[in-house]
C-alpha cells in the first residue's frame, strides 16, 4: 500500500475524492497526512471527517520560505511517502523541495497544459475564448505548471457556457481523473 500526503489550501474537493478512493480501496493507498497552509480552509474538516492527521499552518508565521518548508519537511520525511498530491495547494514549492521528492510530487491543474499556466487557468482560458478546455495532471518540476504530463482530459466549450458552467465541468473532470491517475500509479500489477 502506497503512502500519500495531500497538500491543499481551500475547499478540498479533490482531497475528498482521494480520501474516498483510498477508503473504498479503489486506490491501493493510504492518505497519512494532509498539509494545509490556510487555517480556515474547508479541506481541514474533510480530512478530520476521515480521521486523517492535518499539518495546518499560517505562512505568515514563518520568516522565510526555507523555514516554512523545513517545518513541512521535518513532518513528512519520517512518513516515507510514496507520493505528494497537490490538490489546490496555492504555494510554489522551492527547487530544493522538488528535488528532494523528485518524481513523487503530482499536481492537478485546471487547464490543458502547457497552455494557461498559473493560478487563474480556467478564467484565462475562458477569457481567451478557447473551444476546448480541460484538466492536466503532471509531475512537478522546478518550473510552474510544468513537468511531465501524466494525464489530460478535455471537453468542448459550448456557446452558452459561462465561466461558472465551465468551472463546474472542470471540477466534474478533476475528481475522477485524479483518482484514475492515482489508481494507475498505486495499483501496480492490476
Amino acid at each position: 500500500m502506497k503512502k500519500l500526503a495531500v497538500f491543499a489550501s481551500g475547499n478540498g474537493g479533490n482531497l475528498q475524492s482521494i480520501l474516498e478512493a483510498a477508503r473504498d480501496k479503489i486506490i491501493d493507498a493510504q492518505v497519512v497526512l494532509v498539509v494545509c497552509d490556510n487555517p480556515n480552509a474547508y479541506c481541514i474538516k474533510r480530512a478530520k471527517n476521515f480521521n486523517i492527521e492535518c499539518l495546518v499552518f499560517n505562512p505568515q508565521d514563518f520568516t522565510s520560505k526555507k523555514l516554512l518548508e523545513d517545518y513541512i519537511l521535518n513532518k513528512i520525511e519520517p512518513l516515507n511517502l510514496d507520493y505528494i498530491c497537490l490538490a489546490g495547494y496555492m504555494r510554489i514549492l522551492s527547487k530544493r523541495f522538488v528535488h528532494k521528492y523528485q518524481d513523487k510530487i503530482i499536481n492537478i491543474h485546471p487547464s490543458l497544459l502547457p497552455s494557461f499556466k498559473g493560478a487563474h487557468g480556467i478564467y484565462d482560458a475562458f477569457q481567451y475564448g478557447v473551444k476546448i478546455m480541460g484538466v492536466t495532471i503532471h509531475y512537478v518540476d522546478e518550473e510552474i505548471d510544468h513537468g511531465k504530463i501524466i494525464a489530460q482530459e478535455c471537453f468542448h466549450v459550448q456557446d452558452d457556457d459561462t465561466l461558472e458552467t465551465v468551472e463546474e465541468k472542470i471540477h466534474d473532470i478533476e475528481h475522477p481523473l485524479y483518482v484514475k491517475v492515482l489508481k494507475m500509479l498505486c495499483n501496480k500489477g492490476e
